[in-house]
């Protein structure tokens, strides 16, 4: 977890979302979403409208057992953060990663809109 946040901090309900997705505690994790919150895949593809549907996208995702997002870098403009992250996966190929622009958008310190932009996965190598 990051520290120095402080709550009225646009990255604070970033971070402690990310934190409950390592943690793969969904409860803990939709805390941060805004009831009516808006998830897209970048640029406009829309996933998933309201809380519920947010939850349900992820119930499956949690119960990988090598999921973990790593945060490499984070920008901070006005209301808007954006995550740099690698996030590892059990895809049905296999396990890998794959590298993720997160967009969010925070309104009364809670994510109104995200959107995400995934880049090409890689497959781990099998141990010899």
């Amino acid at each position: 977890m990051m520290t120095g946040l402080q709550a009225n901090d646009p990255a604070y309900p970033v971070q402690r979302q990310l934190d409950a997705y390592n943690a793969r505690d969904i409860d803990a994790f939709m805390v941060w979403w805004a009831d009516d919150c808006q998830y897209y895949a970048f640029p406009a593809t829309l996933l998933a409208s309201g809380s519920a549907a947010i939850r349900e996208r992820h119930v499956e995702r949690f119960r990988e057992p090598d999921l973990h997002g790593t945060l490499l870098t984070r920008l901070i403009v006005g209301n808007v953060v954006v995550d740099h992250e690698t996030v590892q996966r059990n895809f049905p190929e296999g396990r890998g990663e794959v590298d993720v622009l997160c967009i969010y958008e925070v309104e009364r310190g809670m994510i109104a809109k995200a959107w995400f932009k995934l880049g090409e996965r890689r497959l781990h190598p099998f141990a010899a």
